[in-house]
């Protein structure tokens, strides 16, 4: 019921986030295939150039594969900590890396939490709580500072940012404060499991690794903005770059290379990790306040209010509620056999 109402809102035009500012990128290239059966649900991704971490969606244990640039597991790095669902992944310069279990289907979960894996291999759990009831969260920025942004999957397009009110606690909960949200219109992109509703959801993040640059995406697209002082919620309030990723059969993860090369992938064993070079130069295009194009707004009220791309259609509105309500389905009763 929640997806038909949420569609319903859509068709009323409630949906009216302004047109995302777009470049021309290149095109992204093949990188190489992820084929082991181990990384199937693939949702969170980081990079240092040489090697990449990996995470899958969900699990029932902290579990961060290593891989080269051929895509080959190199080591498995993992915890006994039983996570709710693990959805994005971020590593800080000191080789921390943080898994956002922050995944909530069914809007049910009283706290959500991240975990913070040492270089070492120690795990420390860091529970929180949001303000205002719960939301499904599938992206995590880490600032150059080491702060965590949160940015939930909203099915109207406008997706919440939150980062903690305070020193992360351990195992907490911290209360989180919410600091702004993203309005993406819909675009034409194909690829993704919903139809063009996917391409509003946001299901992964990214930032460069002088968090100079940080990134958002969605089911169909990249979005690239310019940080140039580490501030990840100013970045948030300028106008980004679109980078289209076209073909991603369930593209949820994100990362950038040192040289500032994009990286996506998928879930999906046999799905390839793709690359579009100097995607965070693009950004420096990205310096205006975002003014009638995606953007981020104070918790006080929305910045940018162009006009949005056209309503979807009432037959594509009944096959994004169909896809939708099956998605979740699909999705749930994958967590109930874990």
């Amino acid at each position: 019921m929640r997806w038909v109402v949420a569609l319903a809102a859509v068709s009323l035009g409630l949906l009216s986030g302004p047109v995302p500012a777009s470049a021309a990128p290149a095109a992204p290239e093949p990188m190489c295939t992820m084929k082991d059966s181990r990384i199937g649900e693939l949702s969170g991704l980081v990079s240092d150039g040489k090697q990449l971490w990996a995470i899958n969606d969900g699990g029932s244990k902290v579990q961060v594969f290593v891989l080269g640039r051929d895509c080959k597991v190199q080591k498995v790095l993992t915890d006994k900590t039983d996570p709710f669902d693990v959805e994005d992944l971020a590593r800080t310069p000191d080789g921390t890396l943080w898994l956002s279990d922050t995944g909530d289907n069914k809007k049910g979960r009283l706290t959500v939490a991240l975990l913070e894996l040492s270089p070492q291999g120690k795990v420390t759990l860091h529970r929180l709580t949001y303000p205002d009831g719960q939301h499904d969260t599938e992206a995590l920025i880490m600032d150059k500072a080491g702060t965590p942004y949160l940015i939930t999957k909203d099915v109207l397009g406008e997706a919440r940012v939150y980062r903690p009110a305070g020193p992360l606690a351990s195992p907490g909960p911290t209360n989180l404060e919410k600091v702004g949200t993203v309005k993406i219109a819909t675009t034409d992109t194909q690829g993704g499991p919903v139809g063009s509703i996917g391409s509003v959801l946001v299901t992964g993040g990214a930032s460069s690794a002088d968090g100079t640059v940080v990134a958002l995406r969605t089911y169909t697209d990249a979005y690239v903005y310019a940080a140039p002082d580490g501030d990840v919620l100013k970045a948030l309030q300028h106008q980004p770059v679109r980078i289209p990723l076209p073909g991603e059969k369930q593209g949820e993860a994100i990362a950038f290379d040192p040289d500032g090369t994009l990286i996506s992938g998928s879930e999906g064993v046999g799905q390839p990790l793709r690359t579009v070079r100097g995607a965070a130069a693009l950004a420096a295009q990205s310096g205006a306040p975002a003014e009638g194009t995606t953007g981020t707004s104070t918790s006080s009220g929305s910045a940018g209010d162009g006009a949005g791309l056209p309503l979807l259609p009432a037959a594509g509105i009944t096959l994004a509620v169909v896809g939708l309500g099956w998605f979740g389905f699909s999705k749930l009763r994958r967590r109930a056999r874990r």
